[in-house]
């Protein structure tokens, strides 16, 4: 039971530091980790030029300097794509972007073949990703020559835009009536891709209904608790579904690249703009190659756009210490971690978790530091004690024209959790007795240290148990949990909530009336207290002793103590001892018994060899010729060799190694015997009739 105590205090501690994390970091180290991590070359290069392109464009970004060399391969690829007559307006497009970044070097002439291609396929095309990679390989090679352009461009404008549909979403042909806000992202990318590469100025009234479409889309924009903002797309067809963070991704590149050629036509909430970027980094660090480069190509796309420029507030730390007069420090940047522009954080309130009272703080500014680029609280306020918090800062910018450039959110709540040593004062046990109320055993404890008590106790009596807690700053604390457990020896658990009046925790267990709860289970029974609060920073569980308790004998049908769970790690530990007990054994002759019993048994065997010597050997009958004899020799060898298994059966050999070897000698005698006897009554018959 002790250790789910200690467990839940340690949940307890791990989710107010998960809700204490919940707003907003910018870039980090992490995301620079997983970049080298997640795009891997292998043999040194990369397996398309799209995941080419998204490994540059997010080393570029994340600014990594010690990054995998990939140029030369890139290069490489993006040069045998260039030079190709089948390589698709998309491969050219990945080709033209890798190149952007990478700074490969492709000849005059094969840049000609590219634009006449594109060029080519803008005419042809007839869906909106044609449009979406031939434009934009155009718009990426106007980028270094500039007589690139489009004579046809409105034209081509209302072929593009003849896919939007009344909702801002746009399909991606007139063969699909499905619609969606990743296609959305996509069309408006191409046009303004289509407004850069025209030859004249367009029509502004074609330009003007984007704006209607990017209002409508924005409409259907959902929102999570925390403030951030994104797209998704029901997923009606699975196949060209893409997800929340893909689909967002799409809508801010497109909503980018409209803004830049919009010429400050385009107007959008800059809260929208923040919430959007709210969304990306609260995603933390993804786990995927795809999604880490769409997340961290919309912050750039955020960080460069011409709307508004999102700040993002984040504090090192969200838990300070009192007894360590830890300060405040609060940091602003950019979504890719940039220094912010001269500004001043105010907090301009603080209250307690889940209360409406009244700011505990009056407004005041925080001190900003140039050399770490924080803004710091030296010294927390007084009406500041240990507990949850909820603090309201306010970011004031310092010149009036970086108010149309940069969007703050306004006033933002950020959890905080102060910590510090409550003071465990006046604790003691005391035994009672129970008609009179009279101390019979009192006892001081030392909470602090690792002293224990032990007391002796009957039904009669009472045990209470009690101390004081307070604060750093003098005031009564209440802790999350103070829980007082008595464990019998059999392992039977009893816990018990202590009560606070104020500052003095209280408890009294009458025995009288717990007899039936205990089991009228008598003997020793160990003490633990356990006072624990996530912003306690002395939170403890001890034994504070042992109390003897005697309690009257069980009636009948007196309830029995439920059985114990068996530990599960039991089973790997040490086994009992196993002790085989062996049939005595039997009474055996003596041994010169034996011996005279074994020359007996040998008669015999002398009688026969001795026969054999008076009577002689006769080997008339032994064949001459060569095969004969060689069987004649291998038959006589097998009867030998039985014989001499005889003996090491004797010796060694248990019965069935034995029969296994007796075996393979019998199918030996059978056909040398069978062999030299066949000869034997040949030469017999041929005698006979001679």
């Amino acid at each position: 039971m002790a250790r789910r105590l200690v467990g839940f205090m340690a949940l307890l501690f791990f989710l107010s530091i998960c809700e204490a994390a919940s707003f907003f970091q910018p870039i980090s180290d992490s995301h620079r980790s997983a970049a080298l991590e997640l795009f891997s070359p292998d043999h040194g290069s990369f397996k398309s030029l799209e995941e080419t392109y998204e490994a540059l464009r997010t080393f570029d970004v994340l600014g990594i300097e010690k990054k995998p060399n990939v140029t030369a391969t890139a290069c490489h690829l993006i040069s045998k794509a260039a030079g190709s007559s089948s390589s698709t307006p998309k491969d050219l497009f990945y080709a033209l972007k890798a190149s952007s970044i990478a700074k490969c070097k492709i000849e005059d002439k094969a840049f000609q073949g590219i634009i006449t291609r594109l060029t080519a396929a803008v005419n042809d095309a007839s869906s909106l990703l044609d449009f979406y990679y031939s434009v934009g390989g155009l718009v990426l090679i106007k980028s270094s020559k500039d007589d690139v352009h489009l004579a046809n461009a409105d034209e081509i404008f209302r072929s593009v835009k003849a896919f939007s549909q009344s909702d801002g979403r746009w399909r991606y042909s007139s063969n699909n009536p499905e619609s969606s806000a990743f296609a959305s992202g996509i069309a408006l990318e191409t046009l303004a891709g289509i407004v850069s590469l025209a030859s004249s100025e367009l029509d502004q009234s074609l330009v003007s209904t984007l704006n209607n479409d990017i209002s409508k889309l924005f409409d259907s924009i959902e929102k999570y608790d925390d403030g951030a903002l994104y797209f998704d797309d029901k997923l009606v067809d699975g196949h060209d579904h893409q997800g929340p963070l893909a689909t967002t991704s799409s809508v801010v590149r497109g909503l980018n690249a409209f803004a830049a050629v919009s010429n400050g036509s385009l107007y959008l909430s800059g809260n929208k703009i923040l919430g959007l970027a709210n969304f990306f980094l609260g995603i933390g660090v993804p786990g995927d190659a795809k999604d880490l480069f769409n997340q961290i190509d919309s912050l750039a796309c955020l960080e460069s756009n011409r709307v508004s420029i999102p700040l993002i507030l984040s504090l090192p730390s969200t838990v300070l210490s009192l007894t360590k007069k830890d300060s405040l420090q609060v940091k602003v940047n950019t979504v890719l971690g940039s220094n912010a522009p001269p500004l001043t954080v105010k907090l301009v309130g603080a209250f307690t978790s889940g209360s409406k009272d009244a700011s505990l703080v009056e407004s005041q500014e925080l001190v900003f530091d140039a050399e770490t680029g924080l803004h710091n609280l030296n010294n927390l306020p007084k009406s500041i004690d240990v507990g949850s918090y909820t603090f309201v800062f306010e970011i004031v910018l310092h010149e009036p024209e970086h108010e149309k450039v940069y969007v703050t959110g306004g006033q933002k709540k950020v959890p905080i959790f102060v910590s510090g040593l409550v003071k465990i004062e006046n604790a003691e046990i005391v035994i009672l007795d129970s008609d009179l109320g009279s101390i019979e055993t009192q006892k001081k404890l030392d909470l602090a240290g690792q002293s224990a008590v032990s007391l002796s106790a009957n039904h009669l009596q009472k045990l209470r148990v009690s101390f004081k807690l307070t604060t750093p700053r003098g005031l009564a604390f209440k802790p999350h949990q103070a829980l007082l457990k008595l464990r019998h020896e059999s392992k039977v658990e009893h816990i018990f909530v202590v009560g606070n009046s104020g500052e003095q925790f209280e408890i009294v267990l009458n025995f009288l009336g717990l007899v039936e709860k205990f089991f009228y289970l008598s003997g020793r029974y160990d003490i633990e207290l356990t006072v624990g609060d996530v912003v306690m920073e002395n939170s403890l569980l001890r034994a504070i002793g042992h109390v003897e308790l005697d309690l009257p004998e069980p009636p009948e049908k007196a309830p029995r103590p439920p059985p114990q769970p068996v530990d599960p790690y039991s089973r790997y530990g040490p086994k009992a001892e196993i002790t085989h007990i062996f049939r005595a054994p039997e009474k055996r002759p003596q041994k010169e018994l034996s011996l005279a019993f074994l020359g007996l048994t040998l008669l015999p065997l002398l009688g026969f060899l001795f026969g054999l010597s008076r009577l002689g050997v006769n080997l008339k009958n032994f064949p001459t010729n060569t095969i004969p004899a060689t069987f004649a020799i291998l038959f006589h060898v097998g009867i030998g060799a039985v014989l001499l298994l005889y003996v090491f059966f004797w010796l060694k050999l248990d019965l069935f190694q034995t029969l296994q070897l007796l075996g393979f000698l019998g199918v030996f005698l059978v056909f040398a015997g069978h062999r030299i006897l066949s000869y034997l009554a040949a030469t017999s018959a041929k005698l006979k009739s001679a």
